[in-house]
C-alpha cells in the first residue's frame, strides 16, 4: 500500500557505521550502543578488509541510499563511507567520520590522496581526531577539512592516538548534538 500523492515520508535518520581495518561490527558496538542511548538509531555493517576503493560495493550491500541515512566509521569505515558519500548524486543525511585515516603513519605525503575526493562530498560532515593520531598530522587535517563540499566541523582531543575510546561519551555527545543541529528533519507533511 502506497502513500496517498503529495505526501512525503517522514523516516527517522539511522546511523550506518563501518569498522576499523582491524575490526569488524562487533568492534563497533560501543559506538552503536551509545548512540542509540542518545536517540540515534545506529547500526555497524562489516566491510571486506581490502582497500577501501575495493569495499565500496560491500558498503552499497549493506547501507541503504536513503536521504534519512548517516554514515560513517573508524578509520577505514569512515574513509568507506566518505568515498560512498562522494559518489555523484550520493544521497545521504551526514557523515561521521572517527579517526580518518589521512595518512598512513609516517607517509604524511599520501594525505592528498586520501582526500583528493572529499570536494565531492556535499552533506554535513563530523570528523573526530586525537591530536597525537599517527594517521592523521593535525596540521594537515585541519588544512583538508575546508576542502570539503558541504558544511563540516572537525573535532580533536588532545593527547590521544588512533583510538577515541577514552573520550567516547564527549565523541558521541558531539555526534548527537550535530546531527541534531546541521541535518534537517525529513517532515511528513504534504509536498508543496
Amino acid at each position: 500500500m502506497g502513500l496517498p500523492d503529495g505526501y512525503a515520508v517522514d523516516m527517522e535518520l539511522h546511523c550506518f557505521l563501518g569498522h576499523g581495518a582491524s575490526g569488524s561490527a562487533a568492534s563497533m558496538t560501543p559506538y552503536v550502543n551509545g548512540l542509540q542511548t542518545r536517540g540515534v538509531p545506529a547500526t555497524a555493517i562489516d566491510l571486506p578488509r581490502r582497500r577501501a576503493e575495493d569495499a565500496i560495493p560491500a558498503f552499497h550491500l549493506a547501507v541503504p541510499r536513503e536521504p534519512w541515512v548517516v554514515v560513517g566509521g573508524q578509520s577505514f569505515g569512515g574513509r568507506v563511507a566518505s568515498l560512498a558519500a562522494a559518489e555523484a548524486a550520493a544521497p545521504y543525511a551526514a557523515l561521521v567520520l572517527f579517526s580518518y585515516p589521512l595518512h598512513p603513519p609516517g607517509s604524511p605525503e599520501k594525505a592528498e590522496a586520501r582526500t583528493s575526493h572529499w570536494p565531492q562530498i556535499r552533506c554535513p560532515v563530523l570528523l573526530l581526531s586525537g591530536e597525537s593520531d599517527p594517521f592523521a598530522k593535525l596540521d594537515l587535517l585541519r588544512a583538508a577539512v575546508p576542502t570539503l563540499g558541504g558544511p563540516a566541523e572537525l573535532v580533536t582531543y588532545p593527547k590521544l592516538g588512533h583510538g577515541l575510546m577514552p573520550v567516547l561519551d564527549d565523541v558521541l555527545d558531539r555526534v548527537a548534538a550535530y546531527l541534531a543541529a546541521k541535518v534537517p528533519h525529513v517532515s511528513s507533511d504534504p509536498l508543496p
